[in-house]
């Protein structure tokens, strides 16, 4: 049995992971922001599978608070699976800004950096005693660390930062056994960015337009590939960097 960390688990894309890895017999912490009782309905989620989980508050913009949320971490294993470690770290809490580079303000490139680069870089920091020697890192990036668009720059810039530190990880932590990747998706339905991808028609059908498999990305697209790169089938890979955008700007 396998315990994963999941930021970013109330909700979108690490939701369907959460779910996914459940249904792979994995049992997972998962992180909220503000949203508790859509954690509280994701840990419910899980239990019906037949797995455990637990919901913690987390602000990963807030560096400081990150010694109390491992002390969070530590009971929670101990109290939920009266162990000391866990096995899978995926960063993904985040959130974006549509700003061009001529009117980005230095709040605003700041709340990206604190946000994709210093939480993702110290949270695994402290993270990494209670990991146990073999298990796997995941860095959630974007499809625009590749491709660019307009008022995205200082967003795309942060997966970039992110990509690069996965390869560092990768390196770094060769000697324990664990592996680290970037999973890097496409335009996906949520309400990420203000939910456009999702409830704009013309948005979503531009998007499709662009993609080989004709279609904008889902929730379960996502998860469901988390959730393998969380098994043992992908033990071999490590430092890479893995776009799921189904074709899109090929």
């Amino acid at each position: 049995m396998k315990i994963n960390l999941i930021t970013g688990g109330s909700r979108g894309l690490g939701r369907s992971m959460a779910l996914h890895l459940a249904d792979k017999g994995q049992d997972s912490i998962i992180t909220y922001h503000s949203k508790k009782a859509e954690a509280e309905a994701v840990v419910k989620e899980i239990a019906a599978k037949g797995r455990q989980a637990v919901a913690l508050q987390l602000d990963v913009s807030k560096a400081a608070t990150f010694d109390s949320f491992v002390g969070d971490v530590r009971k929670a294993l101990s109290n939920t699976w009266k162990a000391e470690h866990f096995d899978h770290l995926v960063n993904n809490a985040g959130t974006g800004v549509g700003v061009t580079i001529e009117q980005t303000s230095e709040a605003q490139f700041d709340e990206m950096m604190n946000i994709h680069v210093k939480a993702p870089y110290f949270l695994t920091q402290k993270l990494l005693p209670l990991m146990n020697d073999g298990g796997r890192i995941i860095n959630v990036s974007s499809g625009l660390a590749r491709f660019s668009f307009p008022s995205r720059a200082p967003y795309a810039i942060m997966k970039g930062a992110i990509e690069v530190f996965t390869r560092y990880l990768a390196k770094e932590l060769g000697p324990r056994g664990i592996s680290a990747n970037t999973l890097a998706p496409g335009a996906i339905a949520t309400d990420f960015a203000g939910g456009s991808t999702r409830d704009n028609p013309q948005v979503n059908a531009g998007i499709a337009a662009q993609t080989a498999l004709g279609r904008v990305g889902l929730p379960d697209d996502i998860g469901a590939l988390a959730a393998a790169m969380l098994s043992d089938d992908f033990r071999w890979v490590n430092g890479q960097r893995i776009e799921a955008s189904g074709g899109f700007f090929l």
